[in-house]
């Protein structure tokens, strides 16, 4: 155990959905899991292990920031020996052309967090999935008929216009070609390749910045179904 995570060492799969919220957690585990079983709930973040397809698979809340993500993904790679994290999270849209519901694959993550500060590097850390999880997804999503994107995301300590920057702030990303905004996926893809484990990062876009259109609140539970689903099908993929 760790003082984050209750669950003993065979309890956690080797592979792991990672979403923000814990309802969503729980979400997976009771729509897709076979014979889920709750595994941790400590400061109220849940974590499941079941089965998908005949695999075995945890999914477990990482809380909202990078912080918090690095520290649930850090603690699943060395101390429970987890090889393969995928983030499913929600993103605000970045580009006008981004559909309401639509999956967008983080090929590279950018920043404004100082969270690679602590790998004393002298230029700056962009990092990227791991290869073949990408690869597979780009691959599914494709088979699955769903509709997605593939680019950098933008990883921000700042939540949408909450900052002192103004609700503007994400515009300057945008104009590099960022795709999404979400606050983990720099984290989860830094402490990954520190550690050299393997991670992807599959966000679904739920509220668009530039032409105001969201998800109603109804919606925004089930409008993660096929997130979902498409990082399952990665892992039964990939395992095979």
């Amino acid at each position: 155990m760790t003082p984050h995570n209750r669950a003993k060492i065979n309890e956690i799969a080797k592979k792991v959905l990672l979403p923000g919220d814990p309802n969503r957690a729980r979400f997976v585990a009771e729509n897709f899991f076979e014979n889920p079983k709750l595994v941790t709930d400590v400061r109220g973040i849940l974590g499941y292990t079941g089965k998908y397809k005949g695999i075995e698979v945890s999914v477990m809340a990482s809380g909202m920031g990078g912080p918090s993500c690095g520290i649930y993904s850090y603690e699943l790679f060395t101390h429970y020996d987890v090889d393969t994290i995928i983030r499913i999270g929600t993103s605000g849209g970045l580009q006008e052309e981004l559909e309401v519901g639509e999956l967008v694959l983080a090929m590279s993550a950018s920043t404004d967090s100082a969270w690679a500060h602590q790998y004393n590097l002298s230029g700056t850390l962009s990092p990227c999935p791991n290869a073949k999880l990408f690869s597979i997804a780009l691959k599914k999503a494709e088979e699955l008929e769903l509709k997605h994107s593939a680019g950098m995301v933008f990883s921000s300590d700042y939540f949408s216009s909450y900052n002192a920057l103004g609700a503007d702030e994400w515009k300057s990303w945008a104009r590099v070609g960022a795709l999404v905004q979400d606050m983990e996926t720099y984290a989860l893809y830094s402490t990954a390749m520190y550690l050299k484990k393997r991670a992807l990062s599959i966000l679904t876009m739920t509220d668009n910045c530039v032409n105001g259109k969201s998800f109603k609140d109804e919606e925004r539970m089930e409008g993660n179904r096929n997130m979902i689903k498409l990082a399952l099908e990665t892992i039964v993929e990939d395992a095979k």
